[in-house]
């Protein structure tokens, strides 16, 4: 386990090492001059000199590398263009309204994705797995931006079941403020007692949520089904059944574990697939995170946000395949040897 864990750490930190170049040659590719959108476009010679003198400019771009790369492993990420403020903070008051969407978006995914595998691989070419796989290729299918206009439209509009957009209800920040732990507002309302809010959030979260788990609930579904559907013709499985056990009881006690290896992995990727997809959920109901942020540092031309953003999502992403990678070392030992 020790070994297996090295060579994953080792392997995120080339890819991080990667990400940190990549991001580098974004923000020179990016079109615009940073002096001017940090000076203002009247801004004068010598002004527009002392911002390219402030950020580096001026330097030969290896340099600029090695300069970017020792102030990201100091905590400076720059300054953001429009905001003014460090990016590392802006990143750090925009990117936990993010992590909770996504990841309440993840556990419905997962609660439903592969309890749903599980039942389209007991029932397999029956009734069950034929409304899962049809369903699951619904929700794989339909635009993300689509589905969430019309569950606005249908559930919050029309019936008024719940808010329309907003993390929660703003007058609340007069009757009830909350005190500020970890940036995840669900989590510091119910760490502080904060009722009204929280329960205010979990209505606001359940429709963006849903939004963002429609992808991920159906491919967990159909992978499951699969990896179930592969696992269960092996020799354990035919010994199982020999000995008498159902079907029902080899799929959820045998190979269930087994066949979560593939799935593992899968939500990794989607992890990834759902904080960029979120972008546009967050539009939608107008949600205060990652997606928010993004979209005005792209309007400004704001190239140190921009690079921020990306390297931000790059890092989630590197962190939770490494996680994944230990939680298969786990589950199945047989992973460890690759």
């Amino acid at each position: 386990m020790l070994r297996h864990l090295t060579r994953r750490l080792l392997q995120a930190l080339l890819v991080v090492a990667g990400v940190v170049v990549l991001t580098f040659v974004i923000m020179r590719l990016v079109p615009g001059d940073p002096a001017v959108a940090f000076a203002g476009p009247k801004a004068s010679p010598e002004q527009l000199a002392a911002a390219r003198e402030r950020f580096g400019l001026d330097e030969p771009i290896p340099v600029q590398l090695w300069n970017y790369v020792r102030d990201l492993a100091g905590g400076d990420w720059g300054t953001s263009l429009h905001t003014r403020q460090p990016v590392l903070d802006d990143l750090y008051l925009a990117f936990p309204a993010s992590l909770e969407l996504v990841g309440s978006a993840l556990v419905i995914a997962v609660v439903l994705g592969i309890p749903a595998g599980v039942l389209a691989a007991r029932f397999r070419t029956r009734l069950p797995d034929f409304g899962v796989r049809m369903t699951s290729m619904l929700a794989v299918s339909v635009p993300v931006f689509w589905l969430a206009l019309t569950l606005q439209t249908v559930f919050a509009s029309n019936l008024r079941w719940f808010p329309v957009a907003g993390e929660y209800d703003s007058s609340l920040d007069t009757s009830s403020p909350l005190t500020l732990w970890t940036n995840i507002t669900v989590v510091d309302a119910l760490i502080t007692g904060n009722w009204p809010i929280f329960t205010s959030t979990l209505q606001h979260l359940v429709l963006p949520a849903l939004v963002v788990a429609a992808y991920p609930a159906g491919v967990v579904a159909q992978m499951t089904r699969a990896a179930l559907i592969e696992e269960s013709g092996q020799d354990h499985a035919r010994l199982e059944r020999a000995l008498g056990f159902g079907e029902t009881s080899i799929l959820t006690r045998f190979a269930l574990r087994p066949a979560l290896n593939p799935v593992l992995s899968l939500i990794a990727l989607v992890f990834a697939y759902a904080i960029v997809n979120g972008f546009l959920v967050e539009a939608v109901f107008n949600w205060p995170g990652l997606g928010r942020y993004a979209a005005e540092s792209i309007r400004s031309l704001d190239t140190p946000a921009i690079a921020g953003v990306t390297l931000l999502v790059a890092l989630v992403y590197v962190l939770a395949n490494l996680v994944v990678d230990l939680l298969q070392g786990v589950v199945d030992p047989r992973a460890r040897a690759r």
